[in-house]
């Protein structure tokens, strides 16, 4: 959601990650609270946001307490009030729209996977 990709978020973990380590992790049903909350930390969002990860509660978590890497509060439709009209805006409606079309596109191409393995195991 925040277009952290698992490689850059490895690196930021230490030495003893990877990008399929981080991929590993994900796909967890729980992971130790040290951890949980190095990643919240690098992430710059509560640990709630992770722990109870529904789409659209944590982008609304996420859009309260996100902040730029010049401790700027990104807002939603204005500016951080720091007086720089460059900063970066987040959007949530944009970032749903943007989530809803990542959906779509795995499910077609799950459906596309499927369809390959059936026709695997047809032949």
């Amino acid at each position: 959601m925040l277009g952290i990709k698992q490689e850059a978020l490895a690196i930021t973990l230490g030495e003893d990650w990877s990008q399929k380590r981080v991929s590993l992790m994900e796909q967890k049903e729980t992971i130790e609270n040290n951890l949980l909350e190095q990643v919240a930390a690098i992430f710059k969002i509560p640990v709630e946001a992770i722990e109870n990860l529904d789409e659209e509660q944590a982008v609304n978590i996420i859009a309260n307490t996100f902040h730029t890497n010049d401790n700027a509060t990104v807002g939603i439709g204005g500016n951080s009030g720091n007086g720089d009209d460059d900063n970066r805006i987040f959007h949530p409606i944009d970032k749903l729209v943007q989530l809803h079309e990542e959906k779509i596109t795995l499910y077609e191409r799950m459906l596309k996977e499927k369809d390959d393995i059936i026709d695997r195991l047809e032949n």
